[in-house]
Formats: structure tokens, sequence, C-alpha cells
């Protein structure tokens, strides 16, 4: 019997290793080399406040805003709205309360359907080009794809990424900004500051199926044993960068959908930049595009994958050039 059991389990290793192994020749010859960076022609134009055409600026110039803000929309005519109201009358009020704030809020219409670029144009025409900027894709690239052409097109000397469903209160920029500050001296100027919705999980699961919960932490768990360390909420939708942090991290960028957040990080603490994570308040809003179980289930194949990539060499973590 003790031979057998020992047959089995010395099978069972040899079938573990022969599957990683399979998994992560797939992982290596499925792999882009380098990070998709292009741009179609269109994409490099916005349209002003009188609808004429304007060469969008780059992230490799000198910033000229103190903040950039971008938002990622697909098929967000609806919830748009209540985030620009509020990310907007936050940010004229501190501008009046301090003339020297400048800013910018980037829309990126992530190849949407409705009529999202119509929706967020109107705040362009009512604000002015120079503080409200809509790019529309020419097809949809995912969340990260998305935030990664704003970042490349922004001014600001900090750049905060924000979801368009206005689940965060946008006022709690103010708490990422001074975890970032707290994390001075920043190396080669490059700090991010992660939004946390970590000091919510008991309440979130309260109000979670079983299924649900076990989902969240099995992707909790991959994420720490694949990818990040030290950081309980990778996921949430707003993080504020110095200029040097973000054109670093997202040049280095491959992975555009769910999961581009933790790569993002990954990526991050290879070139060992700074990452202050601070709780916000946040609210769940109807109209996510997560479908629970594909979406974790697509997820987690692209946690083993990152993983995978970077250990085989498929990967590397180096200087990236620009934009083309």
């Amino acid at each position: 019997m003790i031979a057998l059991l020992l047959q089995l389990a010395v099978l069972g290793v040899a079938l573990a290793a022969a599957a990683l192994t399979l998994i992560s020749f797939v992982a290596f010859i499925t792999a882009t080399k380098m990070p998709h960076l292009h741009q179609h022609e269109e994409e490099k134009f916005f349209l002003n406040a009188k609808g004429q055409k304007e060469t969008l600026p780059s992230v490799w110039d000198s910033p000229t805003k103190q903040l950039s803000v971008v938002v990622p929309s697909y098929n967000e005519e609806k919830r748009l709205p209540v985030m620009m109201d509020e990310a907007l009358g936050y940010l004229e009020k501190r501008q009046k309360q301090d003339p020297t704030f400048t800013y910018e809020v980037i829309v990126v219409d992530d190849g949407s359907k409705d009529q999202t670029s119509k929706v967020a144009f109107k705040y362009c025409q009512k604000y002015g080009s120079d503080k409200v900027r809509v790019i529309t894709l020419v097809k949809n690239r995912g969340k990260g794809g998305a935030i990664k052409m704003g970042i490349f097109s922004s001014r600001g000397e900090k750049i905060l990424m924000a979801d368009a469903d206005g689940a965060t209160q946008f006022p709690d920029i103010e708490k990422l900004e001074k975890g970032l500050n707290d994390l001075q001296p920043w190396p080669e100027q490059m700090a991010i500051a992660c939004g946390s919705r970590a000091h919510l999980e008991k309440e979130s699961i309260a109000q979670r199926s079983y299924f649900r919960t076990l989902l969240m932490y099995g992707f909790h768990f991959l994420v720490w044993f694949l990818c990040v360390k030290g950081i309980r909420d990778t996921q949430c939708g707003f993080k504020l960068f110095t200029r040097e942090a973000a054109s670093r991290t997202f040049s280095s960028l491959h992975i555009e959908r769910w999961a581009f957040d933790v790569e993002l990080l990954y990526i991050a603490q290879f070139f060992k930049i700074p990452i202050a994570e601070i709780a916000v308040n946040w609210t769940e809003i109807e109209g996510s595009k997560l479908v629970p179980f594909w979406s974790w289930l697509q997820m987690g194949k692209d946690l083993l994958f990152i993983r995978l990539r970077y250990l085989t060499g498929a990967w590397r973590l180096e200087q990236t050039g620009k934009m083309n």
C-alpha cells in the first residue's frame, strides 16, 4: 500500500511538472516581445472646444500642468456625467482657492458603441479644451490600454487614473497626494499612491455570495503568490503617479485588460518605485463591465502568464522606446 501511494505521489508530481512546463511553453511562445505602443493616426489628435483638430502632447515632454486626470471610458454615456460633475466641481473649486493650481481631465473613449465621446465633449465645450480633452480610440484596447493612451498624452507633473463610474469620491485625491508626498525623497522622481478598498473588505464580504467571496480570496492569493507583495488591493481604479513613474511603468506594460493593474505594480516593484497604499471612500456603482466568473478566470490566467513570461524571459523589463 505504501509503495502504491509513493508511486501515485511521484506520478502526481511528474504530471504537475509536465503541466507547468507545458503552460510555461505556451506562455513563452504566445508572448508579445515588447509592449504594443502603436498609435493610430486618428488618435494623435483631439478636438478643441471649436471642433478643430489639435495635436496631442507627449508624456515625454516637459509638464505644463500640475495634475492630469485620465478617465478610461467604455460605453459610459450614462455614468460618466456624474463622475465628471464631481471631479470638475472639485478641481474648479480648488483652482479658485489656489490660482496657481492647474489641471486637465483626459477622457479616453475606448472604442465605445454609445455616445460616450459626445457626452465627454460637452464638458470640453463648457470648460475649454485646455482643461478637458477627449481621446477617441479607433478600436477597443481594454481599460489598461485606454489609460496608457491617456497617460502618453498627458501634461501633468502628477497623473491620476480614475474610473468613469465615480465609485471613489474624487476629493480623496488629497489623501493620495499626502501619501505620495510622504514617500519622499522619490528615487528618480518616481512614486505611486494607490487608492485601496481593503479596509472595506469585511463589509463587502457580508454583501457578497460565498462563491464571489471565494473567487476574491483566490484572486488575492494568486496576486500575492505570483506577482505583487505588500499591496492588499491592486485593483482599485484610483491611482496617483508622478510623471516619471507613470511613463516608466506604462511604457513597460503588456497586459491591457483586467489584470493590467497587477502587472503595473509588478513593474513598479521591479524598478523599486516606492508605493503607498491609501484607504479611500468607495461605493459600488451599478453597470460594471466585470463578469464575475469569466473575468476572474481571465485574470487568473493573466496572473499566471505574467509571472511565467517574466520568469522565462519572454518579457524583459528595460527602458522602452517612445510611442510611434
